[in-house]
């Protein structure tokens, strides 16, 4: 049975479906932070098949101890944790006490087990920082975080590299990811974020759907061409199929190494004013928007080389900018009535 942290979430969600999909048991740990319950209904609508659930925050010890007591773990994919950067800013140590302390817990468990339970771990560019070349390699310098949120993926990915050396036959694949947007092809999930969304898509589709009278644009005075931030934006569907492949590589023994990285992107980056036409486009609707100030913790431009995935995993982004951005905008007329 695959563990799935966090498994309610965006990219939980959809992978979750994308693991049944393929013939996987899944049981879902999540403690509603930051998703509702509907979610499970959700993934049995797209996938068919209503997967094992069970509300914890990881951070209480003796819950994950009954969880592995509980359950045959056979794989982990990890995904709990809070993952706002600038609200990170704002609370430090209750980003650093979420997500170290859940994932020391999770290793604290395999470790008492002595039982190697392959591990993948959601990371981030984030990593990256301002990288000094783009497209952003595996290889590319891993600066100082710019955030807290940043912070906790490269201690993170540094807990899991000790663990490696430590235990005996451990895998892990840290899967580092560019900025995933979209919705399940069947709108039975999509990306629902709690209070007022973090991310361009749905601060973009919900302002569309009358929940905010404008978008804000934060900074038209960047580097770049239109002076606006540019990301790398992925389809979460693609997102999710890698999770499977990454799990899958380690159940079967393919790894050439304990520890092993790779970049997720759609390899292409995309300004924040493109996504706004291309939103436009789509919608045949104006959108709103204004300028505002700079975000802390905003890089300039990040968008992923992911050669080393497509040749080694065997996995490449195939959906468009477009795909997404369509989908997360049908996915919104469905959720708000429209």
């Amino acid at each position: 049975m695959i563990l799935v942290t966090g498994g309610l979430g965006f990219i939980g969600s959809h992978t979750v479906v994308s693991l049944q999909e393929k013939g996987h048991e899944v049981l879902i740990v999540d403690d509603l932070s930051n998703s509702t319950f509907e979610v499970l209904e959700g993934i049995e609508s797209a996938s068919g098949r209503r997967p094992k659930f069970k509300e914890l925050n990881l951070q209480n010890s003796l819950g994950v101890t009954q969880i592995f007591q509980s359950y045959n773990i056979t794989g982990i994919i990890h995904f709990a944790a809070a993952k706002a950067i600038s609200e990170s800013i704002e609370k430090p140590i209750a980003y650093y006490q979420n997500n170290l302390g859940s994932l020391l817990n999770l290793l604290a468990e395999i470790e008492a087990l002595d039982k190697p339970i392959p591990f993948i771990f959601s990371s981030s560019c984030s990593v990256y920082g301002e990288a000094e070349t783009l497209p952003i390699t595996e290889r590319a310098a891993i600066k100082p975080a710019i955030s807290p949120y940043g912070n906790t993926k490269q201690v993170g990915e540094e807990i899991l590299m000790d663990t490696v050396n430590a235990l005996e036959n451990f895998r892990v694949i840290s899967l580092r990811y560019f900025n995933p947007i979209g919705a399940h092809h069947s709108n039975a999930i999509g990306e629902l974020p709690l209070g007022k969304p973090q991310n361009l898509l749905p601060f973009i589709t919900q302002t569309a759907a009358g929940l905010y009278p404008k978008l804000t644009v934060f900074g038209n005075d960047y580097p770049t061409p239109d002076g606006t931030n540019i990301r790398d934006y992925i389809h979460v569907e693609d997102l999710a199929e890698a999770h499977v492949v990454a799990i899958e590589r380690i159940l079967e023994s393919k790894g050439t190494d304990a520890y092993e990285v790779f970049n997720l992107g759609s390899g292409k980056g995309s300004s924040v004013l493109e996504v706004i036409k291309s939103f436009e486009r789509i919608s045949g609707q104006e959108l709103k928007y204004e300028i505002g100030k700079r975000r802390v913790g905003d890089v300039i431009s990040a968008y992923a080389d992911t050669t080393k995935a497509n040749k080694i995993l065997g996995w490449k982004a195939k959906r468009s900018l477009e795909e997404a951005v369509a989908s997360a905008w049908v996915w919104e007329k469905k959720i708000r009535g429209l």
